[in-house]
């Protein structure tokens, strides 16, 4: 395995400013040539890490002044990293197709080691996340009749894949999107997985994977590109799923919903109104659930209502977004850029 390290100036360029009702948005961006971005983690105000294509990962430690660019290579390939997750002072990267190879660094990507390997021809993972206590998820789209699921129990020393016969059975064309990195959520011992395809469902666990139940969402759903591209939980109650037809990027029906039961039942918001295709939805934090912003292509979407009622806020596209944990800031990445959205 070979690996270069390269550092890139970056060009930094002021966007715009727009107002809402309550809050006023400022967004710098930032551009970073030749790399596709959708997998974004945060630290802090100031620190942010990413995965993209062509094997690039990179972080800045001084909110965007400067940024170190590295590339993962193994043997010669340049790994497509969609997936990334941060625990403690471990980083983590997943690419996604075969072979798939999860990558651990523990000196701020200095060194790489490879902590998983799958070469599965129809290897193809979505996205990954580790929850503090060290309990983490990556998933994937279906081989055989079940999603790919890995578990790691110790914050990613090691990762193992569940068995597909304690998973539940896929339908014929049901997969997810590696769209933004936010396929999986994890909250304390609960977990949920996002499809969209055929179906557009939720598939949810209480107990770190052991069993699994499946619920049916609202989301347009029995197209190729249709479905769930992105999700995110407040708590265990409280949770989004946004998405729509990446073919049909200017339809808002049908591509928002919103949970009060931890995902058994789902209930549209803003049909017909708000925003079109969302391939990305957080909730703010500290905001108590009401506060959302989503990002897609094209345009930037701000919600103080839990979703009911939503204010654009740029017209910049962008695939992913993650907030600083004091919720007053948050990263965005998309097609060679990656945005600082600020607000008072």
């Amino acid at each position: 395995m070979k690996k270069t390290l390269t550092l890139f100036l970056i060009s930094l360029v002021f966007i715009t400013c727009s107002k809402t009702k309550e809050k006023t948005f400022e967004l710098t961006e930032f551009k970073i040539e030749d790399i596709s971005i959708r997998a974004i983690e945060t630290l802090d105000e100031n620190t942010m890490w990413f995965a993209g294509s062509n094997g690039k990962i990179g972080f800045t430690n001084d909110g965007g002044k400067s940024w170190n660019i590295d590339s993962i290579y193994f043997d010669t390939l340049k790994p497509e990293f969609r997936s990334i997750a941060i625990k403690d002072s471990s980083i983590f990267v997943l690419s996604i197709a075969s072979p798939a190879l999860l990558f651990k660094s523990m000196n701020k990507g200095k060194d790489w080691e490879l902590v998983y390997k799958e070469e599965h021809p129809a290897t193809f993972y979505n996205a990954m996340a580790i929850s503090k206590n060290g309990f983490g998820v990556a998933v994937g789209d279906p081989i055989e009749e079940c999603l790919s699921v890995l578990i790691t129990e110790n914050g990613g020393k090691t990762w193992n894949k569940i068995d597909c016969e304690k998973l539940p059975i896929v339908a014929d064309g049901e997969a997810g999107f590696a769209a933004s990195n936010s396929n999986v959520n994890i909250i304390e011992d609960n977990v949920w997985l996002v499809t969209g395809g055929t179906r557009a469902r939720v598939f949810h666990s209480e107990n770190r994977g052991e069993t699994w139940q499946v619920y049916n969402t609202p989301i347009v759903k029995g197209g190729q590109m249709t479905g769930i591209f992105s999700s995110h939980f407040y708590d265990i109650q409280n949770g989004i799923v946004m998405g729509g037809d990446w073919n049909k990027k200017d339809t808002n029906t049908q591509n928002k919903a919103i949970t009060s039961d931890g995902g058994r039942t789902w209930t549209l918001i803003a049909d017909g109104e708000g925003p079109s295709y969302r391939s990305s939805v957080r909730y703010i934090p500290k905001s108590k659930g009401k506060e959302l912003i989503a990002v897609g292509i094209p345009g930037i979407s701000y919600s103080n209502d839990g979703g009911i009622s939503w204010k654009k806020i740029s017209g910049e596209s962008y695939y992913t977004i993650r907030f600083s944990p004091d919720g007053k800031s948050a990263w965005l990445a998309g097609s060679g850029k990656i945005g600082k959205l600020n607000w008072k």
